[in-house]
């Protein structure tokens, strides 16, 4: 039985490590096989990757902004960046 929590995060709230572990999925970027849609609690469809860590699964909402994000991805920008921030992933509301 898989007890990973599972996240629904938009991918400006990923940390760098997750956006560095997205970036090393899919390297040469998603395309529609890749996307998962689903409806959310408010009956919108969402597009979303899905990418697996040790003790979660997250579903990163898709966009346009998230290409762009990978493709220009250098993690020396993020060296700075504090790994305690609590507004860096969000858990999704259930």
């Amino acid at each position: 039985m898989d007890t990973r929590k599972r996240v629904i995060v938009d991918f400006k709230k990923l940390t760098p490590e997750l956006l560095a572990l997205l970036v090393e999925k899919y390297p040469d970027g998603y395309d529609d096989n890749n996307i998962i849609k689903f409806k959310n609690a408010k009956s919108e469809w969402i597009e979303a990757v899905q990418l697996d860590t040790e003790d979660a699964k997250y579903l990163v909402k898709v966009s346009t902004k998230l290409a762009v994000t990978m493709e220009n991805y250098d993690e020396d920008d993020y060296a700075d960046y504090d790994v305690n921030d609590p507004d860096a992933v969000q858990n999704p509301k259930i």
